[in-house]
């Protein structure tokens, strides 16, 4: 896996990791609300548990990235200020980007690098995402966030075999069961 996917899936785990504490923390606060302390402290107990994990998958994604430094000695940069996360629902979800992302390979040929892929998709999604899809990671201000949803969907799509799994690495391809898919939901589409 190349270092930007890895760091990639670091983000996306921490945002989902992210969006569970949130759903705890509610759970909590109605379980509070309506007197019913056991459950309460059971959802701290989860919680705890929870943020505890979530520094351990920080720090694993911290040894990630040294894995990948130079060995000589660098300047140490500025730590700069990464924002609140983005609250659940804001971005577009991945799903929205399964079809977009079968259309596109086939426009493509059937197979693109992942540039080509992820540029055509910005362009049939225009009017689909939304300020916050077009803002940058707080975690690698190189990657905006509707491409890292998208290649999150990507493995989606490889996992339930509408990608091809065997692409050689920076290459998107799809499957035959990629193209039933797409061609099923084309001809559902036609006859409403």
């Amino acid at each position: 896996m190349a270092r930007n996917e890895m760091n990639i899936a670091f983000e996306i785990l921490l945002e989902e990791v992210e969006s569970v504490v949130n759903e705890l923390n509610n759970e909590g606060a109605r379980a509070f609300g309506s007197g019913d302390y056991d459950k309460a402290s059971g959802v701290i107990q989860q919680a705890t548990r929870l943020t505890d994990f979530r520094e351990r998958v920080r720090g694993l994604q911290r040894e990630w990235k040294t894995v990948f430094a130079p060995a000589a000695p660098r300047r140490r940069k500025r730590r700069r200020k990464v924002g609140p996360r983005l609250a659940r629902g804001l971005r577009t979800p991945e799903d929205a980007f399964r079809t977009p992302i079968l259309e596109a390979l086939v426009e493509l040929g059937g197979s693109a690098d992942i540039n080509k892929v992820l540029d055509l998709l910005g362009t049939k999604m225009e009017g689909t995402l939304n300020k916050y899809d077009r803002q940058r990671m707080p975690s690698d201000p190189t990657l905006v966030r509707w491409r890292n949803t998208a290649q999150w969907c990507r493995v989606v799509l490889v996992e339930e075999g509408l990608l091809q799994p065997d692409s050689p690495r920076g290459l998107w391809e799809i499957s035959p069961e990629g193209r039933r898919a797409l061609q099923a939901r084309s001809q559902a589409a036609t006859a409403v």
